[in-house]
């Protein structure tokens, strides 16, 4: 019977890292350039919003939280995941681990539920015109996108503080990171709580699911109806399902992995399933909203180029 240790256990090693050995200064190269495109892209957006007072709608409330929300979430991995591809060996400290998996998983449940507020926004936008002032007032929107927060943090809360009180029977992660799933497969103890935990979660995801699906019937029905509504729809409905279709596949990708992931496929496939949802919505939510909405593309290519006058008017200040 194996030796089972709980907060003694001290660190994990993470494994994942074991097949990059041969091209550990290439994925290093790609995964800056990558957090540094993240970086640049949800900030321009949310400095855009704040900057801009005739964009204080709801909408561009929630894509403001949605790109904070892109910046907490990668905070929790890329820092960590580029300083294990400059070193040797591998390992993440107890508490550590149970931080990124607050973090990362956390930010997962935000996302998915300022996506769901965004759907009822544009619900209520196009199939109820006349109350969207007074149903999606900012007060409201503020207190909906807070509420989204507090949830989240309270549900990966509980997770965590389940999670905790496991006994452990290894240290071993087959990923880059920590995730709720692989440190509760390494325990000896009785999982079953944390198990109907999953579960409840589960629901109320799919509970989210339904809801965005419900408000996207409702509009598709009211779209038809007129030029107006299909124009409507058209520019600020497509970009809210591209994301909402780039978060779901991703995070399902990243749910059947770790749920069914089989011995016989290859750990680079793993890997490049288990970092896919760290790496494609964070970079393509804030650029599908930057180039479909007219009032945010506006608004960065009016500011570049104002960057660009005064770049150009310091070179010749200084040639002088």
């Amino acid at each position: 019977m194996p030796h089972c240790h709980m907060t003694l256990l001290g660190s994990f090693s993470l494994s994942g890292f074991n097949e990059t050995v041969n091209y550990r200064v290439t994925l290093f190269s790609l995964t800056l350039l990558s957090y540094c495109i993240i970086l640049v892209v949800n900030v321009s957006i949310i400095l855009t919003i704040i900057l801009d007072g005739n964009i204080h709608e709801p909408m561009y409330i929630c894509l403001c939280n949605m790109c904070i929300n892109e910046l907490y979430g990668t905070a929790g991995f890329y820092p960590k995941f580029t300083s294990d591809l400059l070193s040797d060996i591998q390992v993440i400290s107890y508490a550590g681990c149970l931080l990124q998996i607050y973090v990362i998983y956390s930010s997962a449940m935000v996302g998915y539920s300022v996506l769901a507020l965004m759907s009822y926004d544009r619900y209520v936008a196009i199939c109820r015109p006349l109350e969207y002032h007074s149903v999606m007032s900012l007060r409201r929107t503020a207190v909906l996108v807070s509420l989204a927060w507090f949830v989240s943090f309270c549900r990966m809360t509980v997770s965590i503080s389940l999670t905790s009180k496991l006994k452990l029977c290894g240290s071993h992660i087959q990923k880059f990171y920590c995730d709720n799933g692989s440190v509760i497969k390494l325990a000896c103890s009785s999982t079953t709580t944390n198990d109907i935990v999953r579960l409840i979660y589960i629901c109320f995801d799919c509970g989210h699911v339904l809801f965005i699906l419900g408000s996207y019937v409702q509009l598709v029905k009211s779209a038809v109806k007129s030029r107006e509504s299909r124009r409507k729809f058209t520019q600020t409905c497509v970009p809210h399902l591209l994301s909402l279709f780039n978060v779901t596949a991703t995070l399902l990708f990243d749910h059947m992995y770790s749920r069914y992931g089989s011995a016989s496929v290859p750990q680079s496939v793993k890997n490049f399933m288990a970092i896919e949802f760290l790496l494609f919505p964070p970079i393509l939510n804030p650029v599908i909203y930057g180039l479909v909405l007219t009032k945010i593309r506006g608004k960065i290519t009016s500011l570049c180029m104002k960057a660009g006058q005064r770049f150009k008017l310091r070179l010749k200040a200084s040639s002088v």
